[in-house]
């Protein structure tokens, strides 16, 4: 019986990136000698600190499950529970090519989320927001994309292969018991009917209808029909369409907020488990220890060949 250490909760980290960067002023001006620079760098923290208006960036970066959805949640509900709605923003740097309907469903609805709690939501975009990754952006009071960003792929597909046929083959009967008449359409062993496919078939077109109702309900600017055909495009075009309303990398949209706001990062972190650490540990002295031995290994090596070409060698 093997025993299996239960995982340790996450825990949320806040990141003042203001603080951050002026760290890294410092050191800057520190090395240059430049008085004046910290002095400015002082006055412009003071004036910022006037406002009292914050920033709350989120991450992310989603796979086809959607799995990033279980921190998500968490570091909405924190800033819903702590932000101020109608002044405080907050920034959702998002990556995503899509992936299940339920996963996705649910990712969105927590930027819903603050939509309905009064925060004005701004989505970034530098690589790609598709399909189930878009569904995410439209909410969005603000959707800013980098030049070669792809966004669009509003529609649905699915891939099931079918091996009825080398079952058939091969001799092997696959018998399907259900209790409802569309318990099950399509299936990868079956043989599939034109019946079923049908069915199936109107499955999607129905979860396709779900996708752009929801796209249209958020961003009522988007002419809907013409961009839910399953295409997508990049960043210029992406603006063309309306998908998005304005070209900058996420970089930029943070670096202007600092300069006026204080920007707080919201992110999570699961803690290691105490086999994770030993593990982790393990690589660590591991990276210290095969350089040194594998130095040790080569010295060696040349003193022997050294020593093999002065036996060679004649001698007076």
């Amino acid at each position: 019986m093997l025993f299996q250490l239960p995982k340790l909760p996450a825990e949320i980290r806040v990141t003042h990136l203001n603080a951050r960067l002026n760290e890294q002023k410092k050191k800057i001006a520190q090395n240059q000698g430049k008085k004046q620079s910290l002095l400015g760098l002082f006055k412009k923290n003071k004036e910022r600190k006037k406002s009292k208006e914050r920033v709350f960036v989120v991450d992310f970066k989603g796979d086809v499950q959607a799995s990033a959805v279980t921190n998500l949640r968490e570091e909405i509900t924190l800033i819903i529970a702590t932000a101020t709605p109608g002044k405080d923003r907050v920034v959702v740097r998002l990556e995503s090519p899509g992936g299940v309907v339920h996963g996705y469903g649910l990712a969105a609805v927590q930027l819903v989320r603050l939509r309905d709690a009064g925060f004005h939501l701004t989505v970034t975009v530098d690589k790609v927001a598709a399909s189930g990754g878009y569904m995410m952006a439209c909410i969005a009071n603000q959707v800013i994309a980098a030049p070669f960003a792809i966004l669009g792929s509003i529609g649905v597909v699915v891939q099931i292969p079918n091996f009825n046929r080398l079952l058939k083959e091969k001799n092997v009967d696959f018998e399907l018991y259900t209790a409802g008449q569309y318990k099950r359409t399509v299936t990868m062993f079956g043989e599939n009917t034109d019946e079923g496919k049908e069915k199936f078939e109107q499955e999607l077109q129905q979860t396709h209808e779900l996708f752009k109702h929801f796209v249209e309900k958020y961003r009522p600017q988007l002419n809907v029909e013409k961009v839910a055909t399953g295409e997508h495009w990049y960043g210029e075009d992406a603006l063309r369409f309306d998908l998005a309303d304005e070209l900058k990398t996420s970089d930029e949209v943070i670096l202007n907020l600092i300069n006026e706001h204080d920007v707080y990062l919201i992110s999570t972190r699961h803690k290691p488990t105490l086999g994770e650490k030993l593990g982790l540990q393990a690589a660590q002295m591991a990276d210290q220890v095969i350089p040194v031995v594998f130095h040790q290994l080569t010295e060696l090596a040349a003193k022997s060949q050294q020593s093999m070409t002065q036996l060679r060698d004649p001698k007076i």
